[in-house]
């Protein structure tokens, strides 16, 4: 049995669509980068966590699969995770405004018998943004909740001017490296019925 420990449903959606039936967990891990630990290192780490404790949860059944993810901003190696209020926001939305960063997501599956993992690293350019359009963005209410303070499936689609990398790794599970980590572990779509 597959299992997502994501509370996202941004991450359910994208796993629905590679057409895979799982179960989703509600698992919630600290998510706090060690002093000297590397933006990957930490990425890699809180995605790891969330599908160990979801492994942990089921009473590490011998046939459950668990997927974990996380997916962070970078900027000049600062990760810059859920935005805590409107200034915050305000602040990262101006910092990455007119500037290249790169979207890191870390996709682990663990099981009893086996831990894999796959790496996703998107160059995402914003364009220059004034204060008026900073101000209706964070006014829609689109911008909490999310790593950098954007939703690149939403209305934040319009600042980006360039992306190099991986559409669906930018919304929190890179489904290229996902569905080939599930098909090396012999976890296979369901079938559709014409």
């Amino acid at each position: 049995m597959l299992y997502l420990a994501s509370r996202s449903p941004r991450r359910h959606q994208l796993l629905e669509q590679l057409g895979y039936r799982f179960q989703g967990l509600d698992i919630e891990v600290p998510e706090v980068r060690a002093a000297g630990e590397s933006a990957q290192d930490y990425v890699s780490r809180v995605a790891r966590e969330k599908a160990c404790a979801g492994l942990a949860a089921l009473g590490s059944a011998p046939d459950a699969r668990v997927l974990g993810a996380d997916t962070e901003v970078v900027l000049d190696d600062e990760v810059f995770g859920k935005p805590r209020d409107v200034a915050d926001a305000a602040a990262m939305l101006r910092r990455l405004s007119g500037r290249t960063h790169e979207v890191m997501s870390v996709v682990w599956l663990v099981s009893v018998v086996a831990e894999t993992t796959a790496v996703s690293r998107s160059q995402v350019t914003f364009a220059a943004l004034d204060e008026a359009t900073i101000a209706a963005y964070l006014a829609c209410g689109e911008a909490f909740g999310k790593a950098g303070a954007y939703a690149i499936q939403g209305r934040a689609a319009a600042f980006i001017s360039r992306l190099e990398g991986s559409y669906s790794g930018v919304m929190g599970l890179p489904l290229h490296e996902t569905a080939a980590l599930l098909a090396a572990a012999g976890c296979l779509p369901v079938p559709v019925h014409g």
